[in-house]
């Protein structure tokens, strides 16, 4: 069993930075991807960032290309450093982790944290 745990969230203006971390715990070892993916009220869930196994592959939402960069620096900790946010970009954030990029979505997730940018 995989737990995970997200910090980092919180209400900014617009243009402002946030960083969320998310710390996976339990047996881990075998699942090499994290992300982050984010849902907004009546809007459909939607990958943000990942990072596979030691950072040899990332991939972005288009919306944030640019503006958020994931990061991975050790097996079980992950980060999601968010530059000039948007109003658009308000959502909970969830961390997620799986033995592939793929399967992310169907994998362990966090229990969310929100961002709020006003």
């Amino acid at each position: 069993h995989v737990q995970l745990v997200e910090s980092g969230g919180g209400s900014v203006q617009a243009g402002g930075s946030l960083n969320l971390s998310c710390t996976a715990s339990g047996y881990t070892y075998k699942y090499n991807c994290m992300g982050w993916f984010r849902q907004a009220p009546a809007e459909e869930r939607e990958m943000v960032a990942y990072i596979y196994s030691g950072g040899s592959t990332t991939d972005y939402h288009a919306s944030v290309k640019g503006r958020f960069t994931i990061s991975r620096d050790t097996a079980n900790t992950v980060y999601l450093r968010m530059n000039s946010l948007k109003f658009e970009d308000t959502a909970v954030y969830y961390c997620a982790i799986s033995d592939t990029c793929a399967a992310l979505h169907l994998g362990y997730w966090g229990q969310g944290t929100q961002v709020t940018v006003s």
